[in-house]
């Protein structure tokens, strides 16, 4: 079932047009926003796109206005795509009561708990309703899409990778949730959205998920960024443990440590322009 997008409001950004769009989703069963922004190559047919996962408490808007993605999206020719970051007005009990579950933390996961499992369905919206729609209904190339996020978001980057082989043909993520299982982030969140059984868990945890694949799911290789001076490093991100499970398999990373850089989009900032060629590289041809 497809519906069409209400556009919200339309900017012109470097040659091509940053968009906010709105429509209403069967799979969340609420109205979901999210936001486009199409370089000028767009205009002449559609174009490789980049899917970004923001993290907790942040909108479809954060992205679009903070990272300073799209002067070398236009340049590369990459279309970038970003959703909320999980349904609004379900009014659950409860959803809005903390930053770190909820509202603004749907963790990129279907839930199967109540009363989180009629709305928070995240997965199933951006796998089977937002991208083909979206490459339905804008100059987008649906097969050569990218997956990238931050925090919260890295961590549905990577697992929505390894979940769904073939489906991105690149994958990188600044400062992800690497192990989820392992952190209070993680286990907050799969608590309430999954139950108390964790042997539920493991199927959403990327550590786990790479240890488990049978090759390397990206022979061109996986590049995160972490900053030593974000405060959640040591209890909440665990890179270490993916970069031990992808030794461990063969599959290449580039986990790069940045002295210095916080958490922020000050960081993402900084580092934006060498994840977009890190895409636009493993995307380009058909």
């Amino acid at each position: 079932m497809t519906t069409s997008f209400e556009l919200l409001s339309e900017h012109a950004c470097f040659g091509g047009v940053q968009r906010f769009y709105q429509h209403a989703s069967a799979e969340i069963g609420l109205p979901m926003k999210f936001s486009v922004y199409l370089p000028p190559q767009a205009t002449q047919g559609p174009v490789p796109a980049l899917l970004y996962l923001a993290g907790l408490t942040c909108t479809e808007e954060t992205f679009m206005v903070k990272a300073g993605a799209q002067r070398l999206a236009a340049e590369l020719g990459l279309a970038l795509i970003a959703p909320d970051t999980s349904p609004r007005g379900a009014n659950a009990p409860g959803e809005a009561e903390s930053w770190d579950f909820g509202v603004g933390a749907g963790f990129y996961l279907d839930a199967t708990a109540e009363p989180w499992a009629k709305h928070w369905r995240m997965e199933s919206y951006l796998m089977k309703e937002l991208l083909p729609q979206v490459a339905a209904q804008l100059p987008i190339d649906g097969e050569r899409l990218g997956i990238f996020g931050h925090s919260m978001g890295g961590h549905g980057a990577l697992t929505l990778a390894l979940r769904h082989p073939g489906r991105f043909k690149s994958l990188s993520a600044f400062a992800p949730i690497c192990a989820p299982t392992q952190c209070p982030w993680g286990e907050k969140a799969f608590t309430g959205y999954l139950g108390a059984d964790r042997t539920g868990w493991i199927e959403h945890d990327a550590t786990v998920l790479m240890q488990h694949q049978p090759m390397a799911p990206y022979p061109g290789g996986i590049l995160i960024d972490q900053g030593l001076a974000d405060k959640f490093l040591p209890t909440q991100l665990h890179p270490e443990l993916f970069e031990e499970a992808c030794q461990a398999i063969g599959q290449p990373l580039t986990l790069r440590r940045h002295a210095g850089y916080d958490h922020g989009y000050y960081f993402i900032q900084s580092f934006m322009a060498d994840h977009l060629a890190h895409h636009a590289k493993q995307l380009a041809g058909g």
